[in-house]
């Protein structure tokens, strides 16, 4: 949605995508179970390979690396509190192909696989 800005441009993308056997990755924050389906069971029906990562984190620590953001970047804290409040811990039985599980560091990112981690 960052590049894209609209559904509709999301959902002609993807179309387009899905049409064409082209590969795309769906950078949404989607905490639900419902919302990760609609893009799960429409590319599962083109037959593509599903990969998720969890990026792991807590409420304060979100709050914090936003109150960094400046302008049209920073959300206000009220979204983020409701996005934490109705998060899912994503599964594999979801759809996934494969799950990854990620944590932040003073270093960077580091990237496990699911099933070690859950």
């Amino acid at each position: 949605m960052d590049l894209l800005n609209t559904r509709n441009k999301e959902n002609k993308f993807i179309k387009t995508c899905l049409e064409t056997q082209q590969t795309f990755v769906v950078d949404n924050t989607n905490p639900t179970k419902a919302e990760r389906a609609k893009y799960i069971d429409l590319a599962k029906m083109y037959k593509y390979k599903i990969i998720g990562y969890y990026f792991s984190s807590s409420l304060l620590s979100s709050l914090e690396r936003n109150s960094a953001r400046i302008n049209k970047e920073r959300i206000p804290d009220i979204g983020i509190r409701g996005t934490h409040k109705k998060l899912q811990i994503p599964a594999l039985d979801e759809g996934f192909d494969k799950l990854y599980y990620v944590t932040l560091d003073a270093e960077g990112f580091i990237i496990k696989d699911w099933e070690n981690e859950v």
